[in-house]
């Protein structure tokens, strides 16, 4: 006999999968803290030993879809988001491997255009981790350290790409080239974008030795495509190198390049010469000559890749994958009223390309600084190329551990701009309202750029309440 007494009902199909986000969302930041566990980013351990063990143990899923691959001083972001872009446009299905990301780390795993989704996220850490666990161990016993954070990213986003499965990965190395975690690709397309001084704790303090490391990522037999050199000696290195196993190089400025160039509302109207055709017309949604350089740079890998530099692409479908373009936190606008522009700028190379942009797409009456940049960059140098671009300056910092004090760079920033147009500001928000209030003085149709670094970039981008990327 049935006891009387409240009958519990089933839960619904709302309520089952109610429960079964929540779960995901839980494994999901356990994940990520287990990940941000790890040696960051800032503190590498050069080699491809670790990394190469877990792809093999994993049976080797990156050698399961060809790669373009990215390398460069600045550029290699917004360079593989339009090579991206462009083959999803030729209707192929697309692996992109971005970094550092704006807001989450899913960002740099994207499957045809969009952050890879927790589930897919998920199914490829659970994966991965077993073999990243065993190669720790061997590494430990050995006295050497455990997987860092990228490495272990790299390969949660090479097994992911083999799961989806997709049709080619467009790859962006973390740091350098030769001992970069994403290096344990053969790419018959690899892109070198400008190299400059960068990272000197970690790649040498001479071009020569940087775009020696740089030059890692050229493999025998590929095509190596590459940007205009700021320096003749990355060129002469990366010839050589390309020279020496077999490859075969193409350069801006020779092989392809930009034509015709016009600021447009939005962006610009640009003419590329690529390696198969001439392409005239194209409209881009990204500002600054450097963007432009790297649309075309993009154009001839994707020429390289799709037909060996001798395949023209279709101008229609050029147009239309251009025209669809976007890099967050690179000259972006991100509010009116006044105009906010956020700028992941984070070298002197960098600095270069966001003031020659600024003079070059904007006419603002006046332009206020927002400026933090990390205790380890070259922050004297920076605001030296960026003090002719900005009539007053808030320096001020992030939330990052790695974030210079603001009285330090208040005293580096008095030396550059003068003591009237630099104002010090402890925290980022009050840095902005300060920054706000400056451009909006007088009644003048002013912008405020903030700048300094990608965190600068992503937090801004935060308090204002863009959060997608």
């Amino acid at each position: 006999m049935r006891e009387n007494g409240p009958v519990t009902p089933a839960p619904d199909a709302a309520q089952r999968e109610a429960a079964r986000n929540l779960e995901i969302r839980k494994r999901m930041r356990e994940a990520e803290e287990a990940i941000l566990a790890r040696a960051p980013e800032h503190q590498l351990q050069p080699s491809l030993d670790r990394i190469t063990a877990v792809m093999e143990l994993l049976g080797d899923p990156q050698r399961t879809f060809p790669v373009i691959h990215l390398t460069g001083t600045n550029g290699k972001t917004s360079t593989t988001r339009i090579i991206e872009r462009l083959l999803r446009e030729l209707g192929l299905k697309t692996g992109r491997f971005t970094s550092p990301h704006l807001h989450s780390m899913r960002e740099r795993i994207a499957l045809s255009g969009q952050p890879i989704g927790e589930e897919a996220f998920l199914a490829a850490y659970d994966e991965v981790m077993p073999f990243v666990e065993m190669v720790d161990a061997q590494s430990l016993a050995a006295g050497g350290p455990r997987m860092t954070y990228f490495e272990v990213l790299v390969a949660i986003g090479y097994a992911a790409f083999a799961d989806a499965p997709v049709d080619v990965a467009v790859v962006e190395v973390g740091m350098g080239g030769a001992w970069d975690a994403t290096n344990v690709v053969e790419a018959p397309v690899s892109v070198v974008l400008p190299i400059d001084i960068d990272h000197r704790h970690f790649l040498g303090d001479t071009v020569e030795e940087i775009a020696t490391e740089k030059s890692g990522i050229i493999t025998a037999d590929g095509i190596t495509v590459m940007a205009l050199q700021p320096h003749d000696e990355a060129a002469v290195i990366l010839r050589d190198k390309a020279d020496e196993v077999g490859a075969r190089l193409v350069a801006e400025g020779i092989d392809y390049g930009v034509t015709a160039r016009d600021v447009a509302v939005g962006g610009q109207q640009i003419s590329v010469k690529g390696l198969a055709a001439e392409y005239p017309d194209l409209f881009l949604p990204l500002h600054g000559p450097h963007q432009a350089q790297n649309a075309a740079t993009a154009v001839a890998a994707v020429e390289a890749f799709l037909g060996g530099g001798e395949q023209a692409l279709d101008l229609d479908v050029l147009r239309e994958g251009l025209a669809a373009v976007d890099s967050p936190g690179r000259l972006e606008i991100v509010r009116r009223s006044p105009t906010v522009i956020v700028d992941a700028a984070h070298n002197p190379h960098g600095a270069l390309a966001l003031r020659e942009a600024l003079q070059d797409s904007f006419n603002f009456a006046k332009i206020v600084g927002v400026v933090a940049i990390l205790a380890d960059k070259d922050a004297t140098e920076m605001l030296e190329i960026l003090e002719p671009a900005f009539d007053e300056v808030v320096v001020t910092r992030t939330t990052s551990a790695r974030a210079m004090p603001p009285a330090r760079l208040g005293e580096l920033a008095t030396e550059i701009f003068g003591e009237h147009r630099v104002h010090v500001v402890q925290d980022l928000p009050d840095a902005l309202d300060t920054a706000a209030g400056l451009a909006d003085d007088g009644g003048v149709a002013g912008g405020v750029v903030a700048t300094g670094s990608v965190t600068t970039a992503a937090e801004v981008r935060m308090l204002l309440g863009t959060t997608t990327a």
